[in-house]
C-alpha cells in the first residue's frame, strides 16, 4: 500500500467513528439474540412433546374402570368351525375302482406317496381295486389332539370308479387350504384319518350315481393339533390391569384340580388377549362355557350381590328373559343356587328348563329330574337337557339317562344312549358286542315300541331298543357285497346267510331269524358296516322286519321353542310351520345335511 496516499475521513467513508471491537461486540450480540429466539422456539416445542408423552404415559398407567360383566370388555375368540381337506386313495374295492386320470389331484397323491416311500405309486393307482377321492372334515371349536372326526368322501368329477362300497380309505392327511394371490396355500397337518367307507347308497334310496361315489368314514378322523380358545379384549379396555382383573375373576369362578394343585382356566397372554382352557364340566358344550364366562362379574361379590340376585330372580321368572338370567346366575355360582332351585317348580316349561340347566352345570342333583322330564316332553329342550345331564357325575344322572330308554321318542332314547356311551361309567349301564367288521351292536331294554338306531356320525354302531324283533323272509333277500339271506329249509326260526365272492371261497352260516341274529350272520360271512345298514334298510322296505328303523335319530341343538304353541294341548291345533319344530321325532331330509358342507 502507498503510504503517501491521502487518508479519507470517517464521514467520507460513511461509517461512524466506533471502535472495531465495539462493532464486533454488537454483531455478536445481534447474532446471539437471533440464536436465542430460534432456540427458545425449539425448546418450547420439545417441552410440549415431552408434556404430551408424559400425559400419554400417565393415561396408560391408569387402568379403565372395570366393566360390570366380562362381555362388556371382551369378545370370545376361537368359536368357529374349521374346514380341512386332502386327497387320498381308496383300496380294497371289488373291481369297482379304476385308473386315475392325470389331474392335479393325481399329482398331489403321487407326491404324497413318494414322500412316504411307497414303491410303484403309478402302478398302484392303475389297479381296478383302487380309486382316488377327496376327503373333507370339520374340526369343531376347542378341539384337542386325538378328538374324533367324521370324514366325508367325494370322488372327483372325472373318475373311472363306479362304486365306493366296501372300500377302505388309506391313511390321509388333512390341511386347511386357502387361495391367496392366485396360489393355493396349505397349513400344517391338522387331522389324519383312515377306515372303512360307508357309501350314501348304503342308506339312501335313489338311482343317482353320486350316491355310490360319495360316502363317509364314521369316526375315522383324528385331530392333530389343539385349537385355542380365548377372549379378545376390546380396545377401550386394553390394559394389563384390566386383563389381570378379568383373568382373576374367571379363575375364581372356573377352576379344576390337576392332581396336585388348583388351576384356573384363564391365562392373560397380552393386554388384549386371555387364553381359556375348556373346563371339564363343559367339554361337550363349549359355547355355553363361553356364554357363562361372558356373564362373570370382574368385581366379584359385594354388598350389591344380594340386590343383583333379587333382580335376576325376577328376570328368571319371565320366559323372555329367563335364558340370560340363567346364564348370569350360573356365572355367579353357589350363591345363586337357592334362586335357581326356587324356579324348578315353575309352571312354565321354559323357566324350569333354564333354571334346571344352570343348576346342572353347578352339579346340583335337584336339576336331574326336571331336565329328564323336559327331555321326554319338549323337543326344543331335548338336546341341551341330555347334554347337561351327561356331564354330571354319580349314579343319579346315569339312572336319569337310562330312564329315557322307555320314552316314546326315538330321539330321546338314542340321544340318551349316546350320552351314556361318552361317560366313564358307561359299562355299568349298557353293554355292547364288538363286531368283526369294526362296529358295535347294542341291545337296550325298553318298554316303548322297539326300533333300530343306525349311527352315521361319531361312532359306527347299531342299537336295538326293545325286544329282539323277528325277521320274516319268505324266499330270499339279496344284500350288497354278494350277501344273500334265505329262510332255513326245515327250521322255522332260522336263516341261511351266504356270501359269494368272485375268485374267493363262499361263506355260509346259520343264525336265528332275529335282528341280532341277522346282523351276527352278516358279520360272520365278512360283511361290513355298510352291508349291515343296506340289508336292514332293504328288509324294512320289503316289510321283512316290523320294528322302526332310524338313521341318526339324534336331538337337534338349534330348535326353536314356540311359546304360543307350547300352550296348546292338541298338536293338531299347531300352525303347519310349527308342527315340524315341535315334533319330537321330526325327520331329516338327508343324513348328508348333518355335515353342513
Amino acid at each position: 500500500m502507498n503510504s503517501s496516499a491521502p487518508k479519507k475521513s470517517a464521514a467520507a467513508t460513511g461509517f461512524l467513528p466506533f471502535p472495531v471491537s465495539l462493532c464486533r461486540a454488537v454483531s455478536l450480540a445481534l447474532m446471539g439474540l437471533m440464536a436465542a429466539s430460534g432456540g427458545c422456539s425449539a425448546l418450547t416445542k420439545s417441552r410440549s412433546e415431552a408434556d404430551a408423552q408424559q400425559k400419554n404415559l400417565t393415561k396408560l398407567m391408569v387402568a379403565p374402570d372395570p366393566p360390570a360383566l366380562v362381555r362388556e370388555a371382551a369378545v370370545p375368540h376361537g368359536l368357529t368351525f374349521l374346514s380341512v381337506e386332502g386327497v387320498a386313495v381308496v383300496n380294497g374295492l371289488p373291481g369297482t375302482g379304476g385308473p386315475i386320470a392325470p389331474s392335479p389331484f393325481r399329482d398331489e397323491i403321487i407326491d404324497e406317496m413318494k414322500h412316504r416311500e411307497i414303491p410303484d405309486p403309478h402302478l398302484f393307482l392303475e389297479l381296478p381295486e383302487t380309486a382316488l377321492v377327496r376327503v373333507q372334515a370339520i374340526i369343531p371349536p376347542a378341539a384337542r389332539r386325538g378328538d374324533i372326526l367324521d370324514l366325508r368322501i367325494i370322488s372327483p368329477p372325472k373318475t373311472d370308479a363306479t362304486d365306493l362300497h366296501g372300500g377302505w380309505l388309506m391313511d390321509t392327511r388333512l390341511r386347511q387350504q386357502q387361495k391367496l394371490a392366485g396360489a393355493v396355500r396349505k397349513s400344517d397337518v391338522l387331522a389324519i384319518g383312515q377306515g372303512a367307507i360307508t357309501s350314501r347308497a348304503d342308506h339312501e334310496t335313489g338311482e343317482d350315481v353320486a350316491l355310490r361315489l360319495q360316502g363317509t368314514v364314521v369316526g375315522g378322523g383324528r385331530v392333530q393339533q389343539d385349537r385355542k380358545l380365548g377372549l379378545v379384549i376390546r380396545p377401550e379396555y386394553q390394559h394389563v390391569k384390566t386383563a389381570s382383573q378379568l383373568t382373576a375373576a374367571i379363575n375364581d369362578r372356573f377352576y379344576f384340580f390337576d392332581g396336585s394343585k388348583r388351576s384356573g382356566i384363564a391365562k392373560a397372554i397380552e393386554d388384549d388377549f386371555i387364553e381359556v382352557q375348556v373346563h371339564p364340566r363343559y367339554r361337550h358344550n363349549i359355547h355355553r362355557l363361553m356364554a357363562v364366562i361372558a356373564m362373570v362379574c370382574p368385581q366379584g361379590e359385594s354388598a350389591q350381590t344380594q340386590t343383583v340376585l333379587a333382580d335376576l330372580g325376577l328376570r328368571l321368572k319371565q320366559p323372555t328373559t329367563a335364558d340370560e338370567a340363567g346364564l348370569q346366575l350360573e356365572a355367579i355360582g353357589n350363591a345363586a343356587i337357592p334362586t335357581l332351585i326356587g324356579e324348578l317348580t315353575n309352571p312354565n316349561a321354559e323357566v324350569r328348563f333354564h333354571a334346571a340347566q344352570a343348576l346342572a352345570y353347578l352339579d346340583r342333583n335337584e336339576a336331574i329330574e326336571p331336565l329328564a322330564q323336559l327331555a321326554r316332553d319338549e323337543a326344543a329342550f331335548r338336546y341341551q337337557a341330555i347334554v347337561a345331564i351327561e356331564g354330571m357325575t354319580g349314579r343319579p344322572p346315569l339312572d336319569a339317562l337310562k330312564s329315557l330308554f322307555d320314552s316314546p321318542s326315538m330321539e330321546a332314547r338314542y340321544g340318551a344312549l349316546r350320552s351314556i356311551r361318552r361317560r366313564v361309567d358307561r359299562d355299568t349301564a349298557v353293554r355292547s358286542t364288538h363286531m368283526q367288521s369294526g362296529y358295535r351292536l347294542y341291545r337296550v331294554p325298553s318298554t316303548a315300541a322297539p326300533f333300530i338306531a343306525v349311527s352315521l356320525t361319531e361312532a359306527p354302531e347299531i342299537v336295538c331298543f326293545g325286544e329282539d324283533d323277528s325277521v320274516a323272509i319268505n324266499d330270499f333277500l339279496h344284500g350288497t357285497g354278494g350277501i344273500v339271506i334265505r329262510p332255513h329249509e326245515t327250521a322255522a326260526r332260522q336263516l341261511h346267510v351266504s356270501r359269494f365272492t368272485p375268485g374267493g371261497a363262499d361263506k355260509r352260516v346259520e343264525v336265528p331269524a332275529t335282528i341280532e341274529g341277522l346282523l351276527t350272520g352278516i358279520d360272520m360271512v365278512g360283511g361290513g358296516y355298510g352291508d349291515a345298514i343296506a340289508i336292514l334298510r332293504k328288509a324294512k322296505t320289503n316289510n321283512q322286519i316290523t320294528c322302526g328303523l332310524a338313521l341318526d335319530p339324534l336331538p337337534q341343538s338349534l330348535r326353536t321353542y314356540h311359546r304360543d304353541a307350547a300352550a296348546l294341548t292338541d298338536p293338531a291345533q299347531l300352525p303347519p310351520e310349527d308342527i315340524a319344530s315341535t315334533n319330537p321325532d321330526d325327520a331329516k331330509s338327508s343324513w348328508w345335511s348333518l355335515f353342513g358342507w
